[in-house]
């Protein structure tokens, strides 16, 4: 009996002693930390508002968010209060040197360019990108998400298969998938040349279905399969995204994050039934590597043959299916808002969508665009770079120091969380001027560094190393299409289109965007 009293006094001092420390441990996440840090930052001249317990300012952003999104603005560029309304209030009343709270972790705002070009080159390699909600894994990962040599080697792999001479072989695709849609919107033009459209959603299937047969060429079918799937997953993802800042709620075996798991492993059978017929035609000589696909398979295979004494070469197939994930999300999502933005804007603008028509019909007239002929629109591509500044895709990207930095006049510790807010700088009246809410195509018109004064104030597609690899695909598609579009069409928004321009993972028109379209 004595022994087992002594046994049960000593489990019941280690229970206590793990209590005691667990207890140490909690405490110090949820209130010594994120106090140690706001007086660190304010002792610097960066102010913080007042720490909420655990959430920080995440309920209230949302609560802001929430009630933006529950009114339309007036047809206006000046989106930054319904779209980013409590980092706007944030900034406006604690002054572009400040910071909020991202649940336990201040999380500073970044608007110097100068700052944002030292972050954004990794001048000093010390800085990291945050890691995402888990949640996030199912629908974006691969190169986006990695760093140091297992990003390097990734990115060593995927570049060839967006080298410029790849990207004239993918031409074919984007003329298909653009001639398809706009046949269809031919057949619904009325009798009197015109139809009332929702080209929201037109336009999400036209960039669906590039991606669809750029990456996957001879696989089409399966790459819409792929599509449609990851088109559901994007949505489930937003949803969840609104209670992600309750700690383990991604865990629960909820109806949604089941089906969020059933998703990942359909997409994951489908390409990997895409990736097994493609290496076994690898095999006997008969591959295709004109898609996306076959060039990273074809680029794997000699970085692993080049490399063969080494650890750790090439990419194992479960990191071929991330990065075929996210040349859907990035090269169906960033294509589709850039041209859903610009036919709106182009609308607003009439005199600019114009001047776009002129040009497109004196470098092709009524024939198919080519290569060269798409490099040389230099009005197109004005405004696409000025649609791009007032309603970029990618609202803002982080970073976090993971080592002591001196960034400015500040010194940051490890750990501290970086926000770089990409709409609230390419709207910001002391870099743009005081007609920073205006559609101005004309500030492109020498390049962005003029346009700039050789600042990183206009980063959609990222900067520095990191910059988006799939950059210049955007672009060229978006140009194949827009050029198809006004060769064809005159359009202008309906009465019935509402601007409502809201944050879905990337910035969509929350009502569709219901256009007139005039057949030319």
């Amino acid at each position: 009996m004595g022994v087992m009293r002594e046994s049960w006094f000593i489990l019941t001092v280690i229970l206590s002693i793990l209590a005691v420390w667990w207890g140490w441990k909690v405490l110090e996440w949820i209130w010594w930390k994120p106090k140690k840090l706001e007086k660190l930052l304010k002792e610097q001249g960066i102010k913080v508002p007042p720490y909420n317990l655990l959430f920080g300012d995440m309920k209230e952003n949302q609560r802001m968010f929430e009630e933006a999104k529950s009114k339309p603005m007036n047809l206006s560029h000046d989106i930054v209060s319904r779209v980013l309304p409590f980092h706007l209030q944030t900034i406006q009343k604690f002054g572009k040197n400040s910071a909020f709270w991202f649940g336990t972790n201040p999380r500073l705002y970044i608007m110097d360019p100068d700052l944002i070009r030292d972050i954004m080159s990794n001048k000093f390699g010390h800085f990291a990108k945050i890691k995402g909600n888990r949640l996030l894994r199912y629908f974006l990962s691969g190169l986006a998400t990695y760093e140091g040599e297992k990003w390097a080697k990734h990115r060593r792999i995927i570049n060839p298969a967006f080298h410029m001479e790849k990207l004239k072989k993918m031409l074919s695709a984007f003329y298909t998938s653009s001639n398809e849609m706009i046949s269809k919107w031919e057949k619904l033009v009325t009798l009197e040349g015109r139809c009332e459209l929702d080209v929201w959603p037109e336009l999400q299937n036209l960039t669906g279905d590039v991606i669809s047969r750029a990456a996957f060429g001879s696989s089409y079918e399966e790459g819409r399969q792929i599509f449609k799937l990851q088109d559901e997953q994007g949505e489930l993802v937003v949803q969840a995204l609104q209670t992600a800042f309750i700690p383990g709620f991604s865990l629960l075996p909820t109806k949604r994050n089941k089906r969020m798991k059933e998703i990942n492993n359909e997409v994951r059978d489908l390409l990997m039934g895409i990736i097994n017929k493609r290496q076994e035609a690898m095999k006997v000589g008969e591959a295709n590597n004109d898609d996306l696909l076959g060039l990273l398979l074809e680029s794997n295979y000699n970085e692993i043959q080049e490399n063969k004494n080494k650890k750790n070469v090439g990419m194992t197939i479960d990191e071929v299916i991330k990065e075929c994930k996210l040349f859907y999300f990035a090269g169906q999502e960033t294509t589709s808002v850039l041209l859903v933005w610009t036919m709106i804007v182009l609308s607003m603008h009439p005199e600019w969508q114009g001047r776009a028509r002129d040009e497109v019909l004196q470098v092709f007239g009524k024939n198919k665009p080519n290569f060269d002929g798409l490099n040389h629109l230099k009005t197109v591509t004005m405004i696409l770079y000025e649609v791009l500044r007032l309603y970029p895709p990618v609202l803002f990207l982080n970073r976090c120091t993971y080592k002591n930095i001196k960034l400015g006049e500040v010194s940051l510790p490890p750990g501290i969380q970086l926000m770089l807010p990409i709409l609230l700088l390419q709207h910001d009246h002391e870099v743009w001027g005081e007609d920073a809410e205006e559609f101005k195509p004309e500030r492109f018109a020498e390049g962005i560094s003029k346009a700039t004064k050789n600042k990183v104030a206009f980063f959609p597609f990222g900067w520095g190393p990191r910059i988006c690899i799939g950059q210049n695909f955007a672009i060229t598609e978006a140009k194949m299409a827009l050029a198809m579009i006004l060769q064809r069409f005159d359009f202008e928004l309906s009465p019935s289109y509402t601007h409502a321009p809201t944050s879905v993972i990337t910035l969509h028109p929350q009502y569709g965007a219901q256009i007139i379209l005039h057949k030319l």
